[in-house]
């Protein structure tokens, strides 16, 4: 049977002709959860206020308590009236409007209209009602989308709130029954995701049920087998997966690693990353979700949420005190082209962990260890094009370099784009392997941004701007801005404007720069080698830490596998446009001094890369103007850079 995605629903007619008894009994059957007093006192009190004021509505249908499945938040109300979608958020008891309030219920108004199918046409109104607060005048307004603002009511305003709207707009009739078995197919943030997958939803619960997340769920189903021939078989295995940035290889990583975290089953995984921010984010924010779900300590939830994401450093250094196989049989490793090379990594032993003689790169160590399992073991690997941001990172091709001699019991699976260059350079996989055997499996290439659920175009935007191709920008930019904005301007105070004007409810937005941005500060953004990425990403609007306070910025290294809904870059001179193509500074001292070595190019490269693909909904680049007085910040370290931007269209604020 059927899991109901609302407690109880209706036509209004029937409603109000319904005894309240019934109604609350309806919802107490369909409450998944232990019903608290407190919780029936209020249902019984929203019962009695909707009977008073949708007494006056001949037509429409009402539901009580609808789920949103993506997170599992219920709307307390939702009336459909004359084809308009009304949402009610109840403060049974409340004597004041709280913004709180108002950006609850308009989060259901924008997650309904961009990922629920029968409402992304319709009207819809969010509604606040305190029940016992002022009267507060309401004129209704819609933006583009059809959301209109907050509506601010109290138990005795809704029913003139909702006649107001009525008397304004109408729409074609939508029965509830319809509305509520409508296809929902989020896209959900690397956050909400990996919450919604502790809960034990599928991926394809909380994708969208177009061309990304059916490419998402193929992948899945092609790790899922690989890994269920190893234990069947006795084998080994190593995949690499491969995907466009935001494509979902994280989510994906993450997904196997739920399913399979099973220690009875004798197949339990582990997600590890070399993110150390991704990894603080994802352990706070499950266990905070946890936490606040079963009643226990955050620091309870914690140590579940610990085992079950690791930061890789930890697992391989764990590794060098026994000789015992770990307790995983599966490891996933997340944006594995930024694991360390051979001299990078004995350099780290040779200075924290006093091994003196250690001549291995991070991915031959991290095989090395799965190799110890007599029976079976399987290695995912997530790899990203175009990521690596440190010094010391490897890049793939460590990898196959670790396969290229050893392990030849293993069996090795790639993705078909594997053999691109910005996986491989110029380099062949055979020649890599040294001719050993491979299997290709086109289903581990993730080809399609969902981060970006606006438009899928902003990675190959990113890409020709970054590889100086303006003319195919300049084509790509003029669709893409149809869906999703890119914008830009020299006036930080208008950057902060426009992404706090585009924001409603708690879409968060953050400010984003180059961790070279050392100049950036002449015009008061402020870019700290280490910031409190946590707070950053999870705390609220009224915490100063948080990235809604415009005040730090996050670096690539804060960023990488995570994302904003609404992002302003600052562009630096670091990056900078010169005489038709970018070059590359560092700031030292007083002054700028010009990058030579490549991979130091590339770094910083791809720092820009990480930088212009965070953002989901929208994007605006701020470009300082410089100051003349300022040997620093000469006019024209920026100047050419924002002429580069402007020749390929992008809109200017």
């Amino acid at each position: 049977m059927a899991i109901r995605r609302e407690y109880y629903s209706s036509t209004i007619k029937e409603f109000l002709n319904t005894e309240n008894g019934v109604i609350l009994g309806q919802l107490l059957i369909n409450d998944e959860f232990a019903t608290t007093d407190l919780q029936q006192n209020s249902w019984h009190q929203e019962i009695s206020i909707l009977k008073n004021q949708l007494s006056n509505f001949e037509h429409g249908d009402v539901s009580l308590e609808f789920t949103i499945p993506r997170i599992g938040r219920r709307i307390d109300a939702v009336c459909i009236i004359n084809g308009i979608i009304f949402l009610l958020e109840f403060k049974v008891g409340d004597k004041e409007h709280k913004k709180s309030t108002e950006d609850q219920v308009m989060d259901y108004a924008l997650d309904l209209k961009y990922f629920h199918e029968a409402s992304k046409d319709r009207y819809i109104v969010p509604i606040s009602i305190p029940t016992e607060a002022p009267i507060h005048s309401n004129v209704p307004s819609f933006a583009d989308d059809k959301i209109a603002g907050v509506l601010l009511c109290n138990k005795n305003t809704i029913s003139n709130s909702i006649q107001q709207v009525l008397s304004h707009v109408g729409d074609k009739q939508l029965s509830m029954m319809d509305w509520i078995n409508s296809r929902y197919s989020p896209t959900p943030t690397i956050i909400e995701a990996a919450q919604a997958l502790y809960r034990n939803h599928s991926v394809e619960e909380i994708s969208r049920n177009d061309a990304g997340a059916k490419n998402l769920t193929l992948t899945t189903k092609a790790i899922s087998l690989i890994i269920d021939s190893c234990k069947r078989d006795h084998k080994k295995a190593i995949c690499f997966v491969t995907g466009v940035p935001g494509a979902g290889k994280t989510l994906a990583g993450l997904n196997i690693a739920n399913q399979r975290h099973q220690f009875e089953a004798d197949e339990h995984a582990v997600f590890l990353s070399g993110n150390g921010a991704l990894v603080d984010v994802l352990q706070a924010a499950l266990a905070k979700d946890r936490a606040n779900r079963e009643g226990i300590t955050v620091a309870n939830a914690k140590r579940e949420t610990e085992a079950f994401i690791q930061i890789i450093h930890k697992f391989r250094d764990e590794a060098l005190t026994t000789e015992m196989p770990p307790a995983e049989k599966i490891a996933i490793f997340d944006e594995a082209q930024r694991a360390w090379n051979e001299s990078s990594l004995a350099d780290f032993m040779k200075r924290k962990k006093c091994v003196a003689d250690f001549h291995q790169s991070e991915p031959e160590f991290l095989i090395s260890i799965m190799d110890r399992h007599q029976d079976w073991a399987a290695i995912i690997c997530l790899v990203g094009g175009g990521q690596e941001i440190h010094d010391g990172e490897a890049g793939i091709v460590d990898w196959f370099l670790a396969l290229k001699d050893k392990y030849c019991d293993w069996e090795i699976y790639l993705s078909d784009r594997m053999t691109d260059a910005e996986y491989i350079g110029d380099s062949s996989i055979n020649t890599l392997l040294n001719g050993r055997r491979y299997l290709i499996e086109p289903s581990l290439h993730l080809g399609v941004s969902l981060r970006s659920f606006r438009s899928e175009k902003l990675s190959l935007f990113t890409k020709t701007v970054l590889d100086n191709n303006p003319e195919q920008a300049a084509d790509v930019y003029s669709e893409l801005k149809q869906s999703y904005p890119i914008v830009m301007t020299r006036d930080f105070n208008t950057a902060k404007s426009w992404v706090k004007n585009k924001s409603r409810g708690n879409e968060r937005y953050g400010l984003l720069a180059s961790s070279e941005g050392k100049r950036l500060r002449g015009v008061g953004i402020w870019v700290p080698s280490k910031i409190n990425h946590v707070g950053w990403f999870l705390n609220g609007k009224d915490n100063v830490d948080s990235s809604y306070y415009l005040e730090v910025a996050a670096s690539e290294f804060e960023v990488q596998g995570l994302e904003i809904d609404y992002g302003i870059l600052a562009w630096d001179a670091d990056f900078r446009y010169v005489s038709g193509e970018f070059d590359y500074f560092r700031f030292r001292g007083t002054c700028w001094n010009h990058i030579n070595i490549e991979q130091r190019q590339k770094y910083l490269k791809n720092a820009y890369r990480v930088l212009l693909t965070r953002a989901r909904q929208g994007l605006i680049i701020f470009i300082p103007k410089g100051g003349a007085e300022d040997v620093s910040r000469k006019p024209e370290y920026y100047d050419d850079t924002y002429r580069y931007l402007k020749s390929i269209g992008v809109e200017e604020m």
